[in-house]
Parts: structure tokens; C-alpha cells; sequence
């Protein structure tokens, strides 16, 4: 795996996020190797938390520069940033109000609204279980790391809002996911892609905890059959990470 720091300069201007871009993780990494480096950068300097793009980071920076648009959520200022520094600020005010959206606001939900709320088949359920049996299939070649100054994993999510179609999961929907996995079943927000959510949890689940997850999943989602259900359940088992789509079919996603 190859690192290439962005410097605060280069991060305003080209990204390839914004201004909170902090790394380049090149060729081709494992998704242990990502985690290792989130985990190694937290460690290092605690007054942040990272976050990672997995799969087609460009369509994740697309649709996330549309969802940022929401008028739940936007917020213009009347002046062009004149330094970096002028520009982190302003990514740092941007940053405070969606987490403030998300904490206080009335379009905060709780995660039984989410049930059949998202469009998706069986073949998106099939997906989820190659994709957790190997997490790799949905990191990019290139994976942009954010260092984002939040104190909770479950509010990284501001740092790059997403869910912009109308058959996806939006912002709103999607923090009431991550908040239900961080707080029931210790599961913690490390990465976002165009289509996939990535979460990761201190140890391996037990399989009790893993059929209870997948019931709460399978209630969510509401496709697929239980014989895959049960294969997820037994997948999930054996790892400390989970991946989950949020948009129409995020199955499309996996190669």
C-alpha cells in the first residue's frame, strides 16, 4: 500500500474530497490495511476521526456534493474562502451544522422508520454476502482518507453526506442506521462509497449477536431469502467489519 499525505493546500483545491482530504492510500489496498491506518492515524492524534472512501469514490464525491444541496442541511456562505486556512474553516462551519442537524433537528429519525424503506432485490441481499465474505471487492485502487474533527463515529457521515437519489437511503436515514449499529451492536462507521456503508466493531460477534443483527437487517431491507439471510448470519460470525449497501441496487457496485 502506498501513502501520500495531502497537504492542506492541495486538499482546498484539488481534493479529491475537500478540505478535510488527509491521505492517499494507493495501489490497490486491503481493506485490513485501510483499517490499519485509520486506526494507527486515531491513535496518533485522537482530536479526530477518520474516514475512508470504499467503492467509486468519484460518483461517492458526485452524489455527496448533491446531497449537500438539501435544504435540511445546506449551508451557503456569501464570501470565497481567501487562504486554506479561510477555506477549512468555512468546511469546519459547513461540518458543525450538519452534525448539528443531525443531533437536534425534527428530521432526525429512529431506526424503525427505515423498514422497506429502500429499494432493493435479492441479488442486493446476494451481494451482501460476497461482500462481507470479502470486504476487498468494494475498495477502490485508490482510497481517499478524510480526517474529520468530530467526537463521535456515528457523526463522520457529516463530514460526507450522501444518499442523493430518491430510491436511496439519504443522510438522515443513513445516521439512523449507523446510530442503531453503533449503539446496539458496537458497530462503528469507518468508510463511504457511491453505494456502500463500512462499519467495524472492536470483536468478533458472537453468533447470537450476528442472527440478532441480521434479523434487524432483514426487517430493514425486506428482500432476499432467509437461506441468504443465513449466510450472512454465519459470514458476519467470523469478521469484525460489515458492509452495507444504502442505494438502489448497490449490488451493481460489487465487480
Amino acid at each position: 500500500m502506498k501513502i501520500t499525505s495531502i497537504p492542506l493546500d492541495k486538499a482546498v483545491v484539488d481534493g479529491p474530497i475537500d478540505a478535510f482530504s488527509h491521505a492517499l492510500l494507493g495501489d490497490s489496498p486491503t481493506l485490513d490495511e485501510v483499517l490499519e491506518y485509520l486506526a494507527s492515524q486515531h491513535a496518533a492524534d485522537p482530536r479526530y476521526r477518520y474516514l475512508c472512501t470504499l467503492d467509486d469514490a468519484g460518483q461517492c464525491r458526485y452524489t455527496s456534493m448533491h446531497a449537500s444541496d438539501d435544504e435540511r442541511i445546506a449551508l451557503y456562505e456569501d464570501e470565497d474562502p481567501a487562504t486554506p486556512e479561510d477555506a477549512l474553516a468555512a468546511r469546519e462551519r459547513l461540518l458543525a451544522h450538519v452534525v448539528a442537524q443531525l443531533e437536534h433537528s425534527t428530521h432526525r429519525l429512529q431506526w424503525t422508520a427505515l423498514a422497506g424503506t429502500l429499494m432493493c432485490s435479492d441479488e442486493d441481499i446476494e451481494a451482501l454476502v460476497a461482500a462481507n465474505a470479502k470486504p476487498d471487492l468494494i475498495v477502490d485502487a485508490v482510497v481517499c482518507v478524510q480526517q474529520v474533527p468530530v467526537d463521535r463515529d456515528d457523526l463522520l457521515i457529516a463530514a460526507l453526506p450522501n444518499g442523493y437519489f430518491s430510491a436511496d437511503w439519504d443522510l438522515f436515514q443513513n445516521h439512523a442506521l449507523i446510530l442503531h449499529l453503533q449503539e446496539r451492536y458496537d458497530y462503528h462507521l469507518f468508510g463511504l462509497g457511491a453505494s456502500w456503508l463500512g462499519f467495524e466493531r472492536d470483536s468478533v460477534p458472537s453468533p447470537a449477536q450476528a442472527n440478532a443483527l441480521v434479523a434487524d437487517l432483514q426487517r430493514v431491507y425486506a428482500a432476499g431469502t432467509d437461506v441468504t439471510w443465513s449466510q450472512l448470519a454465519t459470514t458476519l460470525a467470523t469478521r469484525t467489519t460489515l458492509l452495507l449497501g444504502y442505494t438502489e441496487d448497490f449490488s451493481e457496485q460489487l465487480p
